[in-house]
């Protein structure tokens, strides 16, 4: 058993995809497949499974990376204890759902990259609610979360930065001409939200229905692009984080509606497993999105 198969391996297990992990480790394709298969030849068991296109780890594969994950852990930790950190190197797994990925974590990427060019960053978007099994299960370095504050006996949780979420709607929209709202005026409106079992969506449905608030139509989406779209040509009122939007805002395209939702408080939330090792790349990282993150505090107040 060689480091560089166990190196690869992680990788794939990371990546879900040959390809992508093939590039991350500036292999040619073939050679992940046969350090994979040498590496499954080995152990007598299959690491992953191969679902047509779509490729997942196994249970002996998901048992195997959490040792693995020791293992080259406790290899990074006796690496850095013999180089200075002023040229971090490796490979950073990072997680987030889509929302964050594509309003929170690009100023992140670019401030830690323009200090460490030499760390390999990988993402991989995943559904809010599987982002805490990714830790867990060693596929994940860090993750960030839109979420309720969280509390966990097994996770480091970091709240950054609570987010405001708001109605909008086109602006001729009739209740965008309104300056006060009351219940009344959403029976019948159309909503344009999130799947059932986003955090977000779920506390949406309980504040309606403790309003007692009935009546209303819901059209349910996957991302936050597809429920902008959809309210700028006035199919109806969207619920979505006010950083989704503002581009939109700003050129008129959307208004936020005078109605908000006091009870609901949901954070931007960055987590990493308690027993990992916090290596100097890791820790980098994790400062890099606190200067960022967290600065948007202060700018809110501004």
């Amino acid at each position: 058993m060689e480091l560089r198969q166990l190196k690869t391996f992680q990788t794939v297990a990371s990546t879900l995809n040959f390809t992508r992990a093939a590039e991350a480790l500036n292999y040619v394709p073939s050679n992940v497949t046969m350090q994979i298969k040498a590496l499954e030849d080995e152990l007598g068991v299959r690491l992953f499974d191969r679902l047509g296109k779509q490729l997942v780890l196994t249970t002996a594969g998901k048992r195997f990376l959490t040792h693995i994950q020791v293992v080259l852990n406790k290899l990074d930790e006796a690496r850095s204890s013999v180089h200075d950190t002023e040229n971090l190197g490796g490979t950073l797994t990072i997680s987030a759902n889509e929302v964050l990925c594509a309003y929170r974590l690009p100023d992140v990427f670019h401030l830690f990259r323009s200090r460490y060019p030499g760390v390999r960053l990988i993402f991989r978007s995943v559904p809010n609610q599987e982002l805490k099994q990714t830790l867990f299960e060693g596929t994940a370095d860090v993750v960030f979360m839109l979420d309720e504050p969280i509390r966990s006996s097994g996770l480091a949780v970091e709240p950054l930065l609570e987010e405001t979420f708001r109605f909008f709607a086109a602006p001729d929209h009739p209740l965008a001409k309104q300056t006060v709202l009351q219940q009344g005026d959403f029976h019948g409106e159309v909503f344009l939200v999130n799947e059932k079992g986003c955090t977000y969506r779920t506390m949406f449905d309980r504040s309606f229905e403790q309003k007692g608030i009935d009546s209303i139509t819901y059209l349910e989406f996957q991302n936050a692009e597809a429920i902008k779209q959809c309210a700028i040509t006035g199919i109806g009122i969207a619920f979505l984080p006010e950083i989704t939007t503002k581009a939109e805002v700003e050129r008129g395209e959307l208004v936020a509606l005078p109605w908000q939702i006091p009870e609901l408080h949901v954070y931007t939330q960055m987590l990493w497993h308690k027993d990992k090792w916090l290596s100097p790349i890791l820790s980098a990282f994790i400062e890099a999105a606190r200067e960022i993150i967290a600065a948007e505090d202060g700018n809110k107040a501004v």
